[in-house]
This record gives C-alpha cells, structure tokens and sequence, in this order.
C-alpha cells in the first residue's frame, strides 16, 4: 500500500498488520499517491452532484461505470477482435 508521509496513516496500517498473518507492505512516498488521486479526479467529478449514493449496491454499479468509460477513453480495455475500435464501438462490443 502507498500512502502519504502521514504518520496517523502508518500507525494504523501498523495496529492492522498486528493483527494479521500476512501484513501489508507500506510504501511511504511523499507524492506518488498522487497519481491515484489523479486517476479518481474523473470520478469525484461526476459524483459530486449527485449529493452521494442511496445504498452500496448502487454505488458499486455506478462507480464501476464510471471507471469502465474512463479505462475505455485511457485505451485500457483489451478487446478480442484484430482492427482497433473506436471509443463507441468498444462500448457497444460490450452490450451485445
């Protein structure tokens, strides 16, 4: 796990690794969670007017949405076929 240089951050990932069998291997880098923030900006942009989510179950589908159109825009779904797809086609290759 990378996080910040918080030191609240590293002492609760060290009361959790206490606990465990297999502990978590903590990353401190001062910047480079940035990059995940980044990464979630598309998404905290759209769910912001939304004024939050009902119940888990719809949070979950809609995040995921969210993520799958933002992963097709980055180029990072692998389809099967041989020719590239636009951006549409990729999307409606995974309705039919």
């Amino acid at each position: 796990m990378t996080i910040d240089k918080s030191g609240s951050n590293l002492a609760a990932l060290n009361a959790v690794n206490a606990e465990r069998e297999m502990p978590i291997k903590v990353r401190q880098v001062k910047y480079l969670d940035n990059i995940v923030e980044q990464d979630h900006r598309a998404i905290k942009r759209r769910t912001r007017p939304m004024l939050g989510f009902k119940d888990f179950n719809c949070a979950r589908v809609i995040l995921s949405g969210i993520e799958l159109m933002h992963m097709i825009k980055k180029g990072q779904l692998q389809c099967s076929s041989n020719s590239p797809l636009s951006t549409a086609q990729q999307f409606y290759s995974l309705v039919s």
